[in-house]
């Protein structure tokens, strides 16, 4: 690592922190990335706009209203006075972050590039992880369900067995079919 990243390393820590699934894609928000490369979101997104043929749909997009006042405790917005975010923030991909660090081209952006990459390979990881726990826990659940059917039937037979059988009594003396 060089020292630059040394002094840039809480930075580098919280990255997963900030990718967050959006519309069912994991992305990082235009201001987070504007941090990472070290330039103003003013200035990130100046470049953004100016190269927005390498970025189609599947690479960013802006976020809705109602997607920005979801977000609303994880970063402050504007209330449209002073100061603030006027404009509602760009989401980026895993293949938009690593686009705009080439539109940015400086080498703290290529830099951080490959972090970007790193952290969301490792987001990857956990979440395959993750689904192979929860594909372990539901085939266990099949199993205990298909296995207390078994047991529920196996009790029943028991309880059957257990219950005393009561033995038909003759009546005493001679019996005709017409009793």
């Amino acid at each position: 690592m060089n020292p630059q990243c040394e002094i840039l390393d809480p930075v580098i820590q919280s990255l997963p922190e900030k990718i967050l699934e959006i519309r069912g894609q994991r992305v990082m928000l235009d201001a987070d990335l504007a941090e990472l490369f070290g330039v103003p979101t003013k200035r990130f997104n100046e470049q953004i706009k100016r190269n927005l043929e390498r970025f189609p749909d599947d690479f960013m997009f802006i976020l809705t209203k109602r997607e920005v006042m979801g977000l609303r405790s994880q970063f402050a917005t504007s209330s449209g006075g002073r100061g603030g975010r006027r404009y509602n923030p760009r989401a980026f991909t895993e293949h938009g972050a690593l686009m705009a660090a080439t539109v940015l081209n400086s080498p703290r952006a290529i830099e951080m590039s490959v972090y970007i990459v790193r952290a969301f390979v490792r987001l990857r990881q956990v979440l395959s992880s993750h689904q192979e726990l929860t594909a372990k826990f539901r085939e266990l659940e099949e199993r205990l369900d298909g296995h207390d059917q078994a047991i529920g039937t196996l009790v029943q037979a028991m309880k059957a067995l257990m219950e005393p059988v009561v033995p038909t009594k003759r009546p005493i003396g001679y019996v005709t079919k017409s009793q």
